[in-house]
């Protein structure tokens, strides 16, 4: 079998383009991007602020700062009561952005490809897998925050021990080298699982109408087959990705930050970079259609792509 990476990668950008810009029309575009920013609300999160720090900057004020967090809590009822609202808050908005992200995926998929512009009807024929996805993801989610929540208190009580252990209080460069190692691997493994979930899963529940675990059950025995071809595929997804966030920035500083202002905006952000993200998840489809029938989801060549439509 002959597994090609940059035929499939072409064969995306001229669906991307045959379906966005021939001809272009800004009623399906829209649409379309409406079913891509659902598919993406739980994809990209950040917590951006800043913290108040109380003391020299010293290895030793890290190693104190989660016993200064908990002192300052604890003796600010009013702040603790406040912050663990908004925690609270912000766990129950993720769990709702991450059920319809994961109901928005498949009619993303669906609208890409089909060339489609709808959005009632894939929300409805892929109830069932959006609602397998999204449990999959939650539980996922959960097991991921405890793996770091436990890998970063062991950071800190570790580290901690080995300071207080040394005569001259030195870092210890070596253990925390080692947990910073730890940390980038389970961060490559994450990153792959999610790839491979959003690129291949996804699109074997959307073909066979099946649960997320028998969807993961029928991809890892593909993968099993020819795991070279989807590390690198890991690989080259990485790369591109890279390459679009070079160029996003890149934009947004030649368009003296305008860019970046419409970026962020829900939605507008989406619409504006569709192509990209149309892009890639077309290619996800034409490179698992490599691998035959039973992975393919997109319509025969031969056919011609399916007429394209809105509805509502």
């Amino acid at each position: 079998m002959k597994i090609a990476f940059f035929e499939p990668l072409g064969s995306a950008w001229h669906r991307m383009t045959t379906a966005l810009f021939k001809p272009f029309d800004l009623n399906k575009w829209l649409v379309v991007a409406f079913t891509a920013f659902l598919a993406g609300l739980a994809d990209w999160n950040g917590n951006f602020g800043n913290s108040a720090w109380d003391g020299d900057g010293s290895f030793r004020d890290f190693l104190d700062f989660p016993n200064k967090a908990w002192g300052w809590l604890t003796s600010h009822p009013g702040w603790f009561t406040l912050i663990m609202f908004g925690a609270a808050f912000l766990v129950v908005l993720g769990i709702v952005l991450l059920w319809l992200s994961s109901r928005g995926k498949f009619m993303f998929l669906h609208n890409v490809a089909f060339d489609k512009a709808e959005v009632s009807r894939p929300w409805k024929e892929f109830k069932k897998q959006g609602d397998s996805l999204f449990l999959w993801r939650l539980i996922f989610a959960f097991l991921c925050f405890v793996v770091f929540f436990f890998l970063i208190a062991t950071t800190f009580v570790g580290a901690n021990q080995l300071y207080k252990d040394t005569s001259f209080r030195s870092i210890p460069v070596f253990f925390l080298i080692m947990m910073g190692l730890i940390f980038v691997t389970i961060m490559i493994l994450v990153g792959y699982i999610t790839a491979f979930l959003d690129s291949f899963v996804v699109p074997i529940m959307f073909k066979h109408k099946i649960s997320a675990t028998k969807g993961w059950k029928k991809f890892l025995s593909l993968f099993g087959k020819h795991p070279f071809y989807f590390i690198l595929y890991g690989l080259l997804l990485f790369f591109l990705i890279v390459v679009f966030v070079i160029l996003v920035v890149l934009i947004g500083l030649f368009t003296c930050c305008i860019g970046f202002v419409l970026l962020i905006i829900p939605y507008i952000g989406t619409a504006v970079t569709l192509p990209f993200l149309y892009w890639f998840r077309a290619f996800s489809l034409e490179f698992l259609a490599q691998f035959g029938k039973e992975y393919n989801v997109l319509p025969p060549k031969s056919a011609g792509p399916a007429q394209s439509g809105t509805k509502a």
